[in-house]
């Protein structure tokens, strides 16, 4: 077993192949490496059921699923939060950055007014699209939590992260073009 040889004969098929999955070019020569080192130290295992190219290829297989594994795992909660509307509030780990204030209006009386009706209408649709959908159905339509999770095939608990973070956005949302806060 020649190492060299196998990346003279597949060295290219296996970057292409990697290449293909993971769209940077370094780090599938990386993985090619980490390929063909891996093969060199398990050549003895290699049978001769198959190719050699077959059980390269099966090698890079692995190596790819394990790098993709490690790189979800070292993501950190920013990252993952970042298309989320209500991340601002929070610090990477979790705690609130600066609590939102508490209204001192009652809800049931502002929402009776043309104008307040007309700003929140226009907040909620800058909300995504299933926390704009469950908050209608929870708040204004007054849908019961079962429902709600039934249409919308979603759990208790993912139906309370929706609200609640469609809260928080309508209430900054409200806050900066209603109550005129910044």
């Amino acid at each position: 077993m020649n190492p060299e040889l196998w990346l003279q004969e597949h060295g290219d098929y296996l970057f292409r192949y990697a290449i293909s999955r993971l769209h940077d070019s370094e780090l599938a020569t990386d993985m090619v490496q980490e390929t063909l080192l891996a093969a060199w130290r398990g050549h003895e295992r290699f049978k001769g059921n198959s190719s050699l190219r077959t059980w390269l290829v099966g090698i890079m297989k692995h190596k790819i699923i394990d790098h993709i594994r490690k790189e979800i795992r070292q993501r950190n909660i920013g990252d993952k939060l970042e298309n989320d509307p209500t991340s601002e509030y929070f610090s990477e780990d979790g705690s609130w950055q600066s609590k939102p204030s508490s209204w001192q209006t009652n809800p049931e009386a502002l929402y009776n007014n043309d104008e307040f009706r007309k700003v929140l209408h226009q907040c909620m649709q800058h909300l995504p699209e299933k926390q704009r959908i469950v908050f209608e159905m929870r708040e204004l339509l007054g849908d019961d939590s079962e429902q709600i999770c039934k249409t919308n095939d979603i759990t208790p608990t993912h139906l309370h992260v929706l609200i609640h973070r469609a809260r928080l956005s309508l209430q900054k949302c409200l806050q900066q073009h209603w109550f005129g806060e910044s």
